[in-house]
């Protein structure tokens, strides 16, 4: 039988599916997507392998997804680091904020189809959310104003700065000649140079818009989400970076949450249900009552009483479990009792199941009984003297 939904369940299925989908959408043209994939593919085979009792190999595939994921956060510490920081919500409040756009794009794009008609190459990063500390190597700062003859100036073949990529940032070119990382993607054409790879390789890895001037062939093309864009004119140019370097207005900003919603949405099926496969796995045990014996103990006894006798002094639980990831016969679970209003002689202490202390995922069914007998008496005047 499928195990019941709740809330919870509903809740914790939507979390991991937008989880899961944000970390695909920018791992997707990467290599760490492709390492992912293959330890996933693994993991599968140690589940099938454990369940038919395999156990050679499903103990050393186990002992090697240990060494795999150290080796993970070794290699792809960058990817992870820039990860975290996508999905932390407090990073507006901490972030300065972005000044006013100081760049005439009317101008900039004009220039860039200058210099594609003159054959000069170029390679031009605008920083947008993301930063790009962590991808962009060497670079000479500049820190002045976006304008045409600065660009033309720095590209040109005779200027010791054309070699690497202009990075704008915050409306001003922060550097020049920087090195990009370039893009390891299998399906890059041959015919596409370094600057475009640089691009392409930036691209994957941020949400940096780069644009490109092909020496060889005199064309532009815009670096996006690891694809390249080619542009037809410089209207088309201007165009497209005012709607990526523009912030929207609060009525474009409701119209675009609608879209995205329902933007990729097979992928997005996709990853639904493999959430939901995964949740079916971890709760297939849903329901599972489970009997352990607790142990009693007790806690703030006053001082002047003495414990001489309990009954009894374990309680029969019968636990259910809504998840296979926690074991309640692996876990220490105690029946913790308050003594703070014991009398002297014989006491009844009520049982309750907020005074059980359980993992998450587990509840109470039953107990075997409801009452503890105490019998406390009164310490000797000497002892209590000597203890004062």
């Amino acid at each position: 039988m499928l195990p019941h939904f709740r809330p919870q369940d509903i809740a914790d299925i939507l979390i991991m599916t937008f989880l899961v989908y944000q970390l695909y959408s920018w791992f997707k043209n990467s290599k760490a997507l492709q390492v992912v994939l293959g330890l996933l593919f693994l993991g599968v085979i140690y589940f099938i392998t454990k369940n038919l009792g395999l156990f050679m190999t499903s103990w050393i595939l186990q002992e090697l997804g240990t060494v795999l994921l150290v080796l993970l956060i070794v290699v792809f510490q960058a990817e992870i680091r820039q990860a975290l920081y996508r999905l932390s919500l407090l990073r507006n409040f901490f972030d300065r904020e972005e000044s006013a756009l100081r760049i005439d794009l009317l101008e900039f794009s004009a220039t860039v189809f200058s210099l594609a008609s003159q054959r000069i190459g170029a390679l031009i990063v605008f920083q947008r959310e993301e930063l790009l500390d962590d991808h962009i190597l060497h670079g000479v700062p500049l820190d002045s104003l976006v304008s045409g003859s600065l660009m033309t100036s720095i590209f040109i073949p005779s200027s010791p700065l054309h070699d690497g990529a202009v990075l704008i940032k915050d409306g001003r070119v922060s550097l020049a000649s920087c090195h990009l990382p370039l893009s390891v993607s299998a399906d890059v054409p041959q015919h596409l140079g370094t600057r475009h790879r640089a691009a392409l390789g930036l691209s994957e890895r941020s949400d940096a818009a780069i644009v490109v001037v092909s020496e060889e062939r005199g064309e532009v093309s815009l670096s996006l989400a690891g694809e390249l864009q080619p542009m037809a004119s410089a209207a088309q140019l201007h165009e497209k970076l005012t709607s990526l370097l523009q912030p929207l207005s609060p009525e474009e900003q409701r119209v675009g949450l609608k879209s995205r919603l329902f933007a990729n949405l097979w992928p997005k099926v996709a990853i639904l249900c493999m959430v939901v496969v995964c949740w079916l796995l971890i709760t297939f045990r849903q329901g599972e009552i489970l009997t352990i014996t607790a142990p009693v103990t007790f806690h703030n006894l006053p001082d002047a009483l003495t414990l001489t006798r309990s009954y009894p002094d374990q309680v029969d639980l019968q636990l259910k479990s809504f998840s296979n990831l926690v074991s309640p016969k692996q876990l220490d679970i105690v029946v913790d009792l308050d003594l703070s209003k014991v009398k002297e002689g014989n006491n009844n202490i009520q049982i309750s199941k907020e005074l059980i202390k359980l993992p998450p995922g587990v509840v109470v069914v039953n107990m075997d009984r409801s009452l503890i007998r105490v019998t406390a008496e009164r310490k000797p005047l000497r002892e209590e003297k000597r203890r004062r």
